[in-house]
């Protein structure tokens, strides 16, 4: 029989003799994961909220599962990756359920974007625009899988691209949704899934979908956060950027000839000849192409700063005229869709994005609020305005703190016990790096350390005779061809990770050539497939007599988990401090100037330190693997910053001459730990 305290309970379960350890074949107990376990379970007990930094091999997923599956309360669970959010609603959390003998509904729930939409499948059908043959085809693969699918989740479908042009074309946004007026409403592969989130008692979102609950609740769905008892935001070192994306606004010329698309559409099915609808449409595409010209004498690619009432070097009176302009074009089309809306009820979301799209608009054209950032993107053919917050803290209080009473009873509170975690979430005993950015200053703190024997297990090479990383052509070769010795030397099993996509094609040019046909190793480079494809082919190790080299930047590093000997060297180009001249970090560093704090050491250097922690991390995933992680940046060696950025890194043997980094080498090569021991 189980005790009826959640601590005794919690405690229970993570000894040797445990129920887990019954359950779980390859469970053993570790001290640093009980340790976080029970403290998890005293939040749920008494409330409040904890943040826990757990190194990699800790196992947090168990020990925030464990005590909030046995609270009796409702869960919700966040992820920043779709990949954990399968990995928990299909193998975590129903082993654990199954294991606890518990008839708890666990439902995954993702975003819209993730879903089949039926009306819009039906709209490719009506399509009067001819459609590539490719395309057809693989529109009539998403046909034929609709008529079995019971979730349309469409990451279900065999061979399925997120982002390709078919995604769009069969799945709904939030300004496209035709809403109840939908003949498939009753069947909505979306309402299906918010149904069954509501109705769980665990439910696994993503981190987009936990901070657009806010704006759910405006359309009427009920909420799933204020009936939660227990909120895990796991990854939760994504947060901040998760949450400033969602919190900030984006209006672009593609969006605006995206809603003209969309009009000509609807209006031609539900309201022909009720308005003069192709010269409304024409004046507002005149007037977006006008505005967009105001933009054209930049290079494509700028992102200009935006601190007055116009993008810093556009003409004022231009601009203004140009945005003035779209909005009483955009306005005109508005007041015909208001006639023939109150007849033709199909047309009013069309309406109502319309609105939206019109306050964003006047929003643009007020001065810059004191506590956000705006800045213009030019590409080739269209400008995007943005304008985000500079933190989430504001959100965050929105989402935790419990609602005031109204007249005639209370809203739901928020829930009492807030999990948050991570395997980097600071350089700090504070983890100031994200309490402070998510306004979680008051928040229980705990750091567990990765079990993992990282002196015997991984070498950290800082190269003494590396270029400096100013000299970009050089520096870049310069890496090339260390990646390329250590690859040759292993059999591939190396991952380059660069900071910028210039170093990336230099890098991954550099390698291809370098190692070619005639060497035994496959250079792979992101952009050049997809990422699935890339990590499929890298995971394989050596395939044929034939290792691999994966070049990657952004999104790789962090959550790519290659366990075994199928990574054994990690390649970081140079410091992965912030890049100045982005707006965010302009506006981030202005803003601690004005407290008089420094924008390096309070901004740019914990952020450096947390990027090049989690690229690290991708080396050593188990007790058992060994490998090198080469920090290719001579400054880590010569500022005085660098003692603190090794700090931040896991305590592995350091070396710095080429002889050491061969004999290193040679011993991994040899199934050996590459540190020597005494």
């Amino acid at each position: 029989m189980l005790p009826l305290n959640l601590h005794d309970q919690v405690a229970a379960a993570f000894v040797q003799d445990g129920w887990l350890a019954r359950a779980e074949p390859h469970f053993r107990p570790r001290p640093g994961q009980t340790a976080m376990a029970l403290a998890v379970a005293r939040t749920v007990e008494d409330g409040g909220v904890l943040v826990v930094e757990a190194g990699t091999g800790v196992g947090k997923t168990f020990s925030y599962l464990v005590p909030a599956l046995l609270s009796g309360q409702r869960v919700l669970i966040s992820t920043a990756t779709k990949a954990l959010q399968d990995q928990l609603f299909l193998r975590d959390v129903p082993r654990l359920v199954q294991a606890l003998g518990l008839p708890l509904r666990v439902a995954r729930l993702k975003g819209r974007s993730s879903y089949l939409c039926l009306h819009r499948l039906g709209q490719v059908h009506q399509s009067r625009v001819p459609l590539d043959p490719q395309v057809l085809r693989a529109v009539a693969r998403v046909q034929d899988w609709s008529h079995g699918t019971r979730s349309g989740d469409l990451a279900e479908l065999p061979g399925w691209v997120e982002n390709s042009t078919v995604a769009a074309m069969v799945t709904s946004t939030k300004d496209n949704c035709v809403g109840s007026a939908c003949a498939h409403w009753e069947q909505c592969h979306v309402n299906t899934a918010r149904a069954q989130a509501l109705a769980a008692d665990v439910c696994v979102v993503n981190h987009h979908l936990f901070f657009a609950d806010m704006e759910v609740r405006d359309s009427g769905v009920a909420q799933l956060l204020p009936s939660a008892g227990v909120v895990v935001l796991d990854e939760a070192h994504q947060l901040n950027e998760t949450g400033i994306q969602f919190a900030g606004w984006t209006l672009g010329t593609r969006q605006l000839q995206g809603y003209i698309k969309d009009v000509l559409a609807d209006v031609t099915l539900h309201a022909r000849g009720l308005a003069d609808w192709m010269q409304l449409l024409a004046q507002l595409e005149q007037a977006i192409n006008a505005w967009r010209a105001v933009g054209g004498a930049c290079p494509p690619g700028s992102r200009l700063r935006w601190l007055g009432v116009v993008p810093e070097g556009l003409p004022e009176a231009s601009w203004r005229q140009g945005l003035h302009a779209v909005g009483q074009a955009l306005r005109a089309l508005l007041l015909a869709l208001a006639k023939v809306a109150e007849t033709a009820r199909a047309l009013l979301p069309l309406y109502e994005r319309g609105a939206r799209l019109l306050s964003q608009l006047a929003s643009f054209a007020q001065p810059v609020p004191d506590d956000a950032v705006r800045w213009l993107e030019v590409t080739r053919q269209h400008l995007k305005l943005m304008e985000s917050p500079l933190s989430i803290a504001r959100l965050m209080r929105a989402h935790m703190e419990p609602e005031a009473q109204e007249e005639g009873g209370t809203l739901p509170v928020a829930p009492r016990a807030w999990i948050f975690t991570s395997a980097t979430l600071g350089d700090d005993a504070d983890l100031r790096w994200f309490t402070e950015t998510c306004g979680l200053r008051t928040a229980q703190v705990l750091k567990v350390d990765s079990p993992f024997d990282y002196a015997h297990q991984a070498v950290l090479y800082v190269p003494e005779d590396m270029p400096e990383p100013a000299q970009q052509a050089t520096h870049s070769v310069a890496v090339a061809q260390l990646a390329a010795e250590g690859a040759l030397a292993l059999g591939g099993r190396t991952l380059v990770l660069t900071t910028t996509l210039k170093a990336l094609d230099s890098i991954g040019q550099h390698l291809q050539q370098r190692l070619g046909l005639l060497e035994p190793v496959d250079v792979l480079v992101q952009g050049q497939s997809p990422k699935h494809v890339l990590m499929e082919r890298f995971r394989a190790g050596t395939v044929q007599g034939r290792g691999c080299v994966l070049v990657a930047s952004s999104t790789f590093w962090e959550g790519v988990d290659i366990p075994g000997d199928a990574l054994q060297l990690v390649v970081i180009d140079k410091l992965p401090f912030p890049p100045p001249d982005d707006p965010l970090v302009e506006a981030r560093s202005r803003q601690m100037e004005a407290v008089g704090r420094s924008p390096f050491a309070d901004y740019m250097l914990p952020e450096a330190a947390m990027a090049l922690k989690q690229g690290a991390g991708r080396l050593i995933r188990r007790e058992t693997d060994h490998g090198i992680l080469v920090v290719a940046d001579v400054r880590l060696r010569t500022k005085a910053y660098g003692r603190r950025l090794v700090q931040a890194l896991p305590a592995m043997h350091r070396i710095g001459s080429a002889a050491a980094w061969r004999q290193a080498l040679a011993r991994l090569a040899e199934g050996a730990s590459p540190v020597e021991e005494d």
